[in-house]
Order: C-alpha cells, then sequence, then structure tokens
C-alpha cells in the first residue's frame, strides 16, 4: 500500500488583524529573518526595535485597514480560495494544505497535518514564480527545519521557481489581456518586489563573482552564471508575458518597488518612475505585478492606491493595476501543472 502524497502550499504571510500591536507582531517574525534583513545580528536587532517596529507599525496597520476585508486580508483570503480550488481538483490520494512562512496559518501547522494524514512524498510548492533568498529560500529553510524535527523524515519534493513557465505566464497573460484591451494603455509597467543589491550580487555564480548588476544586458537571459538571479528571472517573466500581450519594446518597461531604507535596491524604481512617466505626458498607465501570484498589500495599496495617487497627482489619468492570478480557473490549473511536472504529483 502506498502512503497518500502531500502538497504544500506556501505564500509570505499576513498580520492576523489590520492592528498596530498583530501588524508589529508580523514585523518581529518576518524582519528578524537573516534572508530577509541579512545585516550583522547586532545590527538587525537595533535597526528593528529603534527604528521600524516603533515607527513602521502603525503607518503599515493603516494601510492594511485600506485594504482589509471581511474575511481577512487579500493575501489571505485569495490564498485561502487558491487552496480551496487546488482542493477541489487533485484526487483523494492527494492532501493539500497551505502554510506560510510568517504569521497564520503557519508552515508548523500545514506540516503537522499533513503528517496527521500520513503524507509521504510531500509536494513542497512554494508561491513566488522568481527565486530569492528572502522568499522562497527562507521558505524552504524553514521546511527542511521543521522536517527535520521529525523522527521519520517525510520525503520533500520541491517545486522550482517558475518564472518562465508557459502555463504561470499563460494563466497572467489571460489575466492581463482583458484589462489592458479596456485601458488601452499609453504604458505598460511590469513592476517587480524590490530587493537590496546585496541580496541580487549574492546569487552570482560566475567564477569569482563581480558579474552581476556590472556587466552589460547581465538579466537579458538566464544562464548558468545567473541561474538563480533573482533580477534576471523578473526579466525573463516580463519577456514572456510582452510576447504573449503584443507589447513591444515602446510599450513596456520593467521596474521594481516596495524598496525600504537607505541602501540601493535593484533598479529602475516603480515609484520614481511612475512620476517621470506622468510628467512625460503618459495619460493611461497599467500596471501589472508578477512577482504575486495573490493580490496583497503591496498590490492593492501601494499600487493600486498609493501610486495611483501619485499619478494623477503628477498629470496622469488613470492608473489601473492588473490583479493578479488569485484564485482563477487557469491558475489552479496552471500550478497544478507545474507542480504535475517538476514532481510526478498524482492526480
Amino acid at each position: 500500500m502506498t502512503s497518500r502524497w502531500g502538497l504544500l502550499l506556501i505564500n509570505l504571510g499576513t498580520p492576523a488583524r489590520p492592528e498596530t500591536g498583530a501588524v508589529r507582531r508580523y514585523l518581529r517574525q518576518f524582519l528578524s529573518d537573516p534572508r530577509v534583513l541579512d545585516i550583522h545580528p547586532v545590527g538587525r536587532f537595533l535597526l528593528l526595535n529603534l527604528l521600524i517596529l516603533p515607527f513602521r507599525s502603525s503607518a503599515s496597520a493603516a494601510a492594511y485597514a485600506k485594504v482589509w476585508t471581511e474575511r481577512g486580508s487579500p493575501l489571505l483570503v485569495h490564498s485561502q480560495d487558491l487552496l480551496a480550488a487546488v482542493r477541489a481538483r487533485v484526487g483523494p490520494e492527494v492532501t493539500v494544505e497551505l502554510g506560510m512562512r510568517y504569521g497564520e496559518p503557519s508552515l508548523e501547522e500545514a506540516l503537522g497535518r499533513l503528517r496527521a494524514a500520513g503524507c509521504d512524498p510531500v509536494v513542497v510548492f512554494p508561491l513566488y514564480p522568481q527565486y530569492a533568498a528572502s522568499s522562497t529560500g527562507t521558505a524552504l529553510e524553514e521546511v527542511w527545519r521543521l522536517a527535520a524535527r521529525e523522527w521519520n523524515t517525510p520525503s520533500l519534493q520541491v517545486v522550482p521557481p517558475f518564472y518562465d513557465h508557459p502555463a504561470f505566464l499563460d494563466a497572467f497573460a489571460a489575466v492581463a489581456r482583458p484589462v489592458l484591451d479596456e485601458v488601452a494603455p499609453d504604458r505598460v509597467l511590469m513592476s517587480f518586489h524590490g530587493l537590496p543589491e546585496r541580496q541580487v550580487k549574492k546569487s552570482d555564480t560566475s567564477p569569482g563573482g563581480g558579474r552581476c548588476l556590472v556587466a552589460a544586458g547581465c538579466c537579458d537571459a538566464v544562464g548558468p552564471e545567473n541561474r538563480m538571479c533573482y533580477r534576471a528571472h523578473c526579466f525573463a517573466t516580463a519577456r514572456g508575458l510582452a510576447e504573449r500581450l503584443g507589447l513591444g519594446p515602446d510599450r513596456h518597461e520593467v521596474t521594481f518597488q516596495s524598496r525600504l531604507g537607505r541602501t540601493p535596491w535593484i533598479r529602475p524604481y516603480t515609484d520614481v518612475r511612475v512620476r517621470e512617466l506622468a510628467a512625460a505626458g503618459v495619460k493611461r498607465l497599467a500596471v501589472l505585478c508578477p512577482a504575486f501570484v495573490a493580490d496583497c498589500l503591496e498590490t492593492v495599496e501601494e499600487v493600486g492606491m498609493r501610486l495611483r495617487e501619485d499619478f494623477l497627482a503628477h498629470g496622469g489619468e488613470e492608473l489601473r493595476l492588473v490583479p493578479s492570478l488569485n484564485a482563477t480557473d487557469a491558475w489552479v490549473e496552471a500550478a497544478l501543472r507545474i507542480a504535475r511536472e517538476a514532481t510526478g504529483l498524482p492526480g
């Protein structure tokens, strides 16, 4: 008799409530992660406890309050809907659970439910299209840590980054196409979550390093030397979407959002570019956020609200946020195809 298969869907996480205390607890867990805030432990402790938590928690809580729904935060709601839809489509031999790297439902709880169901192997599916140590890397590290505590350690099969998988690109294009047809934008931004430059450079696997963000066109293609480069993955995603959406080089561009602090982050910056485009006479702007498979604070509030206001204030007429994949039928089918092709997941 064979064991049941388990499928663990992983996303970043969210505060439990849009209140300062809950957001502070979430930010403490999130930013205490050395893969997220990758500086000296003493510096991380001081930065977190003297600057970020005292001053950012209330502002973040106010931002969450703008997007909170009756069911909770958008990220949690869409992730739960995806979980339900995937469960409805897999066969009876597969148990599916959702775990968040930070907050609830936790990875520990999700793995516990899979263990109680007798699942082995477990397919681990980080829902991050592009690899970054601060997203995919930390999620996998935590899963391995938790699994290693068990006497009977389960077999784990990991779904790799799917930034250029045709099913992912087709699903995102299917969501974006009707919005672009309706808006007829002068320009399309593909805005990805940013990273500090130092983190991207750490993924440089070229001989001796030193190529990342230095060599001309270093992100124009993904090869052996930059196979783990987040920025190169983002540009690959953008190329695939542009091709599917019929967007020439003069109609779209790649930018990076959500930077924090004063250290250099990967460029160009979305907020700066939005103001520049408005000042240059662009009236209608559409923004895709293909680093996110579920709408969240960074898409709904940062882009759909704050950047929209900024664009209008600088002369633009319409900024439209293209919804993320969320729990659309195309994404549910794409996610299962990606998992099955990578691991042999049945059903």
